[in-house]
């Protein structure tokens, strides 16, 4: 509990000084600055989670359509086998 309580007053005392540091124009100017670093950051790991996820598509697209082949390939198989 008592963790919980400095991580409150930690927040809190953030948004204090966050509040403080945004009222002089040098320091909305960093905060400005953050906020780009901060956009430009998540603008690239999104850019990359959708280039992963298509490579990982693709992936799982090539290997469901070498199930379907193995799969079709046994049964002629075993149709070819039962015939004998």
């Amino acid at each position: 509990m008592n963790k919980l309580v400095w991580f409150a007053l930690g927040v809190a005392g953030g948004f204090v000084v966050a509040h403080m540091v945004n009222k002089d124009p040098r320091g909305q100017e960093m905060l400005a600055d953050i906020d780009a670093r901060i956009g430009e950051f998540t603008d690239r790991m999104g850019d990359a989670y959708r280039e992963q996820e298509t490579r990982i598509a693709g992936i799982v697209e090539s290997v469901a359509d070498a199930a379907a082949e193995a799969v079709a390939t046994t049964k002629e198989a075993v149709a070819d086998s039962s015939r004998d």
